[in-house]
């Protein structure tokens, strides 16, 4: 048996996990703060890579997580 946090890639796992913490504020409002997370925390290989599992693996990521990784650029 295969553990879905063992096959998640750790980019998708962090935004998913940043993007729980949101479910107060209204859905662009969210993406909008939890993209400036991103961009001021992560650094910029990191950033590359989320923005490309957001196109490969959308089905992964929390509806929240998604929006954010597609804002950024």
């Amino acid at each position: 048996m295969t553990d879905t946090a063992d096959t998640i890639a750790p980019e998708i796992r962090m935004i998913n996990d940043i993007a729980v913490q949101f479910p107060h504020q209204e859905p662009g409002t969210a993406a909008t703060a939890i993209a400036a997370h991103v961009r001021m925390f992560w650094e910029p290989r990191m950033r590359a890579e989320l923005r490309k599992l957001s196109d490969t693996e959308p089905e992964a990521f929390e509806p929240l997580a998604l929006a954010a990784a597609r804002l950024l650029e």
